[in-house]
């Protein structure tokens, strides 16, 4: 389920209460969300299965003993604490997506240092994502049962109102990059937790090609530090992000950001992609002059890529014309060429023999490549023109002259040798 932010974050609750007008994503007091619960079955060979259930709830900020402004559905209300996952949804006018999910401890039995805090806390974890991938904030809500169980599993009604506060929030505002070669990259991890001097663990890892390997580790506790590319002093601060050297095919893959704060871990997803845009040229100028039956190899390259996929096209149209351009058939294409810094290069030609009626057109290469927003054009325009008669006469008056130049210096040639000849008798 989505909603809207900014000047015009405006929404009706089915119930036809409340709305949230002209509100700033900071003051907002409720977001509609997706609760994605589950349940855990044993199937027909004792197997343990389990079923996702999408039901729509209600993510309400404000005080304890507050009612839910929506009856109808499940109320996640959120009670002030040091952390507020508002705080980090940045612009107006933006997309959002909720959703709720239940959160596992993995059988960790401890007391979260926090207001009212219990061995056995129920908690959910509540996702913000951004639709057009600006950030993702997972913000860790901790439920505290009236009676204190021994068990994290509770079951939730349709209309049940949870108290909840926020106790630990991880961000990210790179979700997904795309950056070209040998260039600077940080990846953007923050976090917050709601009390001071947490035991905590900060990790980035990298996972490509099926490998995952450790770039960087730092734990408060030993104060033990691995790897490089964080600060630490900044990670007290909450930030977490990493920089990144000079970039290159091995840069790329997916980057994990984790924090761990027992009994909580939370961790994002970061991928990284390189994208090299193609250098494009045409061996002839913006202009070709040929005159009729003659001939030239036209070619176009395309240089320094990244990814390896490309699509090069000719294609051809009267000059000045409204119609759609005419791809060209008779288009070859040289195998991809690796290069040394590890981009590609492909080259598309054809034969161009003009007739008269080719002359005017306008012939166009177009390179297609995902690191380019709009496809790279290079056009020439051909001029077709007929062989000059005067050219026949001058090269047929020249033959001609040059026969008659010998027919006459033939004869004199051989005169000459034969008086010389008699002179030697």
């Amino acid at each position: 389920m989505f909603i809207v932010f900014g000047g015009l974050f405006l929404a009706v609750l089915a119930s036809g209460v409340g709305r949230c007008g002209s509100q700033s994503v900071h003051d907002v007091q409720w977001l509609p969300c997706q609760f994605v619960d589950e349940s855990i079955n044993t199937n027909a060979e004792g197997h343990k299965e389990t079923t996702y259930h999408h039901r729509n709830a209600l993510l309400q900020f404000g005080v304890l003993g507050d009612r839910p402004i929506d009856q109808d559905v499940i109320t996640f209300l959120v009670v002030a604490s040091k952390v507020d996952m508002r705080r980090y949804v940045e612009g107006g006018g933006d997309t959002l997506q909720c959703e709720i999910r239940r959160y596992s401890t993995g059988g960790i039995v401890m007391r979260w240092p926090g207001l009212g805090a219990q061995e056995h806390d129920i908690w959910f974890t509540c996702t913000l994502t951004h639709t057009e991938g600006l950030f993702v904030i997972t913000t860790f809500l901790r439920h505290t049962p009236a009676q204190e169980g021994h068990h994290e599993w509770i079951q939730v009604a349709d209309r049940e109102l949870l108290t909840t506060s926020a106790a630990m929030v991880v961000v990210t505002r790179t979700p997904s990059v795309a950056v070209g070669l040998m260039m600077g990259q940080t990846l953007h991890c923050q976090f917050a937790v709601d009390h001071k001097q947490a035991s905590m663990t900060v990790e980035w890892r990298l996972q490509r090609r099926g490998e995952r390997t450790k770039i960087f580790s730092y734990s408060s506790r030993s104060g033990k530090t691995e790897g490089s590319g964080v600060s630490i002093k900044a990670i007290g601060a909450g930030n977490a992000s990493l920089k990144l050297p000079l970039t290159s095919q091995a840069s790329e893959g997916t980057y994990v950001c984790s924090v761990h704060v027992p009994p909580l871990y939370g961790s994002h997803d970061i991928t990284l992609n390189i994208h090299e845009p193609p250098r494009v040229s045409v061996n002839v100028g913006s202009s070709l002059a040929l005159t009729l039956g003659g001939e030239q190899k036209v070619v176009c390259d395309a240089e320094g890529y990244y990814p390896l996929d490309v699509n090069i096209e000719w294609v051809r149209e009267p000059s000045g014309s409204s119609f759609l351009p005419e791809v060209l058939k008779n288009v070859l294409y040289s195998s991809h060429r690796h290069n040394k810094d590890g981009t590609y290069s492909l080259s598309a030609f054809f034969l161009l023999q003009p007739v008269l009626e080719d002359s005017g057109y306008k012939y166009t290469c177009r390179v297609h490549h995902q690191a380019l927003r709009i496809p790279i054009r290079k056009s020439f325009t051909l001029t077709v023109s007929e062989q000059d008669s005067l050219w026949y006469v001058l090269v047929f008056g020249f033959i001609i002259t040059m026969i008659g130049l010998l027919l006459w210096l033939v004869p004199q040639y051989l005169r000459a040798k034969k008086q010389s000849a008699r002179k030697a008798f």
